[in-house]
């Protein structure tokens, strides 16, 4: 499922995909994106105004085994959600990543639902299904490849648990 920007809305990206704008947005955008969540009791994300599906993931610290809970642009895919653990391009994966993969089971907060799912990383072509869902977001994401061409950028699947 794509979803269709509006014009301010690309415009914004097109600013959003500079180098100098994302590095600045790179350690922020969750910790802003969870002060609104926190502000309109969770209803709103300045991720959202991009036209980005946000959903909240609850994951358990790889190192710390403490829950952590964040917002993330999820990529609604019928009952499969993927992520895609860019980290705008940075030099390493985000931390959620590594959380995934130490302890797969995660919780999922989206459009006022919570459920229980499990992670698991895509490979082949369902990695390029997911990657390709991502660029229709954002073309951003084929920037943040070139920047991230040290390491592969993993794409991770969320299942429902039920």
């Amino acid at each position: 499922m794509t979803r269709k920007q509006n014009a301010l809305q690309r415009f914004v990206l097109r600013i959003a995909m500079m180098r100098p704008v994302t590095s600045f947005f790179a350690g922020k955008i969750h910790h802003i994106d969870s002060n609104i969540l926190m502000l309109t009791k969770g209803k709103y994300t300045l991720s959202e105004f991009f036209g980005w599906p946000v959903i909240q993931i609850t994951t358990v610290g790889a190192k710390t085994g403490r829950p952590y809970t964040l917002p993330l642009v999820g990529l609604i895919d019928g009952e499969e959600i993927g992520l895609i653990a860019s980290s705008f391009g940075l030099q390493h994966n985000p931390g959620w990543y590594y959380n995934l993969k130490a302890h797969p089971e995660c919780t999922v907060k989206y459009n006022g639902r919570t459920a229980e799912y499990i992670a698991r990383e895509a490979v082949g072509e369902e990695y390029e299904k997911y990657w390709q869902l991502a660029v229709s977001y954002y073309k951003g994401y084929d920037l943040y490849k070139i920047r991230a061409a040290h390491r592969r950028i993993p794409v991770m699947i969320l299942i429902s648990a039920k």
